[in-house]
């Protein structure tokens, strides 16, 4: 397997999206997203997604020279209409506008409609938990999903994520998760290294479990399963909330067969933490509050308790010294995207 460092697959990845003819500006945008993604070990949600990038803009569903236009403005709501541009770029405009705008209300709150996948959520929430608010973001699929509810056997929901943030000194708590068993770009690089995936993430039309990731993307009616197991319900109704937060408020909608997968309804919201309490006061908070947590006595095969975004932390640390391993099967696809929009990746 190739490897390559942060900035060489930003550079992969902006390269791409130019050739397929993304302003300069914003395939950077989107790049830096990727990129971090493969960094931090969600390669779920990394360079493998220009492939479905591509296909979008090809197929004339995305519009990389949209702009995002802000149609509601309130004192502390706004709604943004991403004009189906691509949805880093629509993200990265919703939060820079929170954020403006939490400084002065102390709380502020964006939703966004007719933008495309977003990428890792916990890349924003992370970000505005570095300036000092507690950061919450989800986002739903106004496309049919494959996700069936809990007891169903047809497909009804999204995998939906959700991820908040909070501040705490250099190295924020970064909850980053999906309400499905997993996320389909985990599933999506299963299948790229050939290896299985445990019972419990995907079914088929009777409710049998699938173990071959290759299924989701050859059969239509295998299903991902709400998180939870045995307990899916809770899954299944985090989802459900995540549909009507993000796709009926923001008016993107829900199960529309208009559209393919892979849009996104976005949530955001911000909280100013100075105005509840100091830094440092929330700072110790939590730091004697991780240090309780962490004093449990260890179940049987586990030497350490994280934090939530701490294994993130830990492999931002390890790829930026290390590299990232990119799998055979996603670097000759990169090599494939790259050639046929005549990119050349010589030189990175």
């Amino acid at each position: 397997m190739p490897t390559f460092f942060a900035d060489q697959l930003q550079q992969i990845a902006s390269r791409i999206l130019q050739g397929a003819g993304v302003p300069s500006e914003h395939a950077g945008v989107v790049a830096e997203n990727l990129a971090d993604a493969n960094l931090v070990g969600h390669d779920s949600h990394g360079v493998i997604r220009l492939a479905q990038y591509i296909e979008r803009i090809q197929q004339g569903f995305n519009d990389p020279t949209g702009s995002p236009q802000v149609v509601l403005r309130q004192a502390s709501l706004a709604l943004i209409d991403g004009h189906n541009q691509l949805g880093q770029v629509v993200a990265t405009q919703a939060l820079q506008l929170a954020l403006e705008q939490a400084r002065v209300h102390e709380t502020f709150t964006v939703l966004c409609r007719n933008c495309w996948h977003v990428g890792r959520l916990g890349f924003y929430t992370e970000r505005a938990a570095r300036q000092g608010f507690v950061a919450m973001m989800a986002v739903n699929s106004p496309a049919i999903g494959r996700t069936a509810p809990w007891g169903g056997l047809e497909p009804r929901l999204g995998t939906n994520p959700i991820s908040i943030a909070v501040p705490w000194r250099d190295h924020p708590v970064v909850l980053d998760m999906a309400s499905t068993a997993a996320a389909e770009g985990k599933i999506r690089v299963a299948y790229q290294k050939g290896e299985s995936i445990p019972e419990g993430w995907l079914i088929d039309a009777e409710g049998n479990p699938v173990t071959d990731p290759a299924t989701l993307y050859r059969d239509e009616k295998t299903l991902m399963l709400p998180l939870g197991g045995t307990m899916g319900h809770k899954g299944y109704g985090l989802g459900v909330v995540i549909d009507l937060l993000c796709g009926i408020l923001s008016g993107y909608g829900f199960a529309r067969q208009d559209i393919p997968r892979g849009a996104n309804g976005v949530w955001l919201h911000l909280i100013d933490r100075k105005t509840l309490m100091t830094d440092d006061d929330c700072d110790e908070q939590i730091e004697r509050y991780v240090a309780w947590i962490k004093s449990s006595r260890k179940a049987p095969g586990f030497d350490e308790i994280f934090m939530p975004g701490e294994i993130e932390q830990r492999q931002r640390a390890l790829r930026s010294r290390d590299g990232v391993l990119v799998p055979d099967e996603t670097w000759q696809r990169l090599e494939q995207l790259a050639a046929n929009l005549k990119v050349s990746l010589k030189g990175i």
